[in-house]
């Protein structure tokens, strides 16, 4: 019943009655129930009482329950937490140098992250009921198998807080969080650009992960054969060429970038261009053996859009050729920097509509 309220709501008691097929008694004790532990509320009239009459209607509460979205990425941490209408209620972010790093210092910093933020909400009179946590890396039962970048190997991550816990790579969680805070398309490929380069497929509204998790590295999809060794131990991999530290060069942030480039600076707009073609290249790729039909980029590559999107769509047309007539929409994420830590969040959202007596202990 919640999960009806949340897709489709708000409902009188008697349309979620004729909805779910339960009796006009059992929706009358489940509201009641839901209420209570502050998942949903009654407001205002609607039609649809019995009868004809004005009822009440019930609907998501984003009041009381929140949840937790927490990431680790290779230059900062980050946590936000979203109430049940997915309003994004506090949001902080520590820049941090987080490669090589001792995992157990990095879990100890991001633990008093979710510490503070998650203080910071019950201040405000929300309960924090689970979290979750995006990963730069290989995950599989709540380890973290490898995150290169971070140097990291085999580390249980699921013990970070004492909340039902979640635990997945980043590429995975940005792309639901493009799913349910973005464009809510059901059917795109994520590209996350981050110093790492990642993506995540979505099909029928449900991220495909392959055999062994590792579905959507391509960050390292071979470019150039002959091209420099990546940190992966193979060669001319997509990241040495499309990753933030190709795009940056000297530069130290993205933003000094996206300046340089609206002023026109020829080595900045050099530096997009090669990230564009070598782009194109892999999405290529990934286009004939995936056929989606909407590709969106994420990361640094939405502030990077404007100058990205020329050289990504020339290549991808170019070499998709008469094999495809249309190549798939390019298109910019609406959430950009924010997709992993989001969908960190919205995944905890999910559990809970999929089982709120256990999630909330009803």
């Amino acid at each position: 019943m919640l999960a009806t309220i949340h897709g489709s709501g708000p409902h009188t008691r008697a349309a979620l009655a004729e909805m779910t097929g339960l009796t006009k008694t059992t929706v009358s004790s489940l509201v009641a129930d839901l209420l209570e532990a502050g998942v949903v509320t009654e407001s205002g009239a609607v039609r649809g009482g019995e009868r004809g009459r004005p009822g009440v209607a019930v609907s998501l509460s984003g009041h009381r329950v929140a949840t937790l979205g927490l990431e680790v990425n290779i230059d900062y941490l980050a946590a936000c937490v979203v109430d049940l209408s997915r309003t994004v209620r506090l949001r902080r972010t520590r820049q941090a140098d987080n490669r090589n790093s001792d995992p157990v210092r990095i879990l100890e910093e991001l633990r008093d992250l979710a510490k503070e933020v998650t203080v910071a909400a019950e201040e405000t009179g929300l309960r924090v009921i689970g979290a979750a946590l995006a990963v730069p890396g290989t995950v599989e039962g709540g380890v973290l198998r490898s995150a290169p970048h971070l140097g990291w190997r085999d580390v249980r991550v699921a013990d970070l807080v004492e909340l039902p816990f979640a635990v997945d790579n980043e590429a995975n969680l940005a792309a639901l969080g493009e799913l349910w805070f973005g464009s809510r398309e059901p059917d795109f490929l994520y590209v996350s650009g981050e110093i790492g380069i990642g993506a995540g497929l979505v099909v029928g509204g449900t991220v495909f992960k392959g055999t062994f998790g590792l579905a959507g590295e391509l960050g390292h999809v071979v470019v150039v054969p002959d091209g420099p060794t990546c940190r992966c131990g193979g060669r001319g991999c997509l990241e040495v060429y499309a990753g933030q530290d190709a795009l940056l060069g000297e530069l130290t942030s993205v933003a000094e970038l996206v300046s340089r480039l609206e002023s026109g600076d020829p080595r900045a707009v050099a530096a997009c261009e090669r990230a564009g073609h070598a782009l194109g290249v892999a999405l290529t790729s990934a286009v004939h053996l995936l056929d989606p039909g909407r590709i969106v980029l994420g990361g640094v590559y939405a502030p990077l859009f404007p100058w990205l999107n020329g050289p990504v769509s020339e290549g991808l047309g170019a070499r998709l050729g008469q094999m495809r007539g249309t190549p798939p929409a390019l298109v910019v994420s609406g959430i950009g920097a924010d997709a992993a830590v989001l969908g960190a969040a919205g995944l905890i959202i999910q559990q809970l509509l999929a089982e709120p007596a256990q999630m909330l202990g009803l």
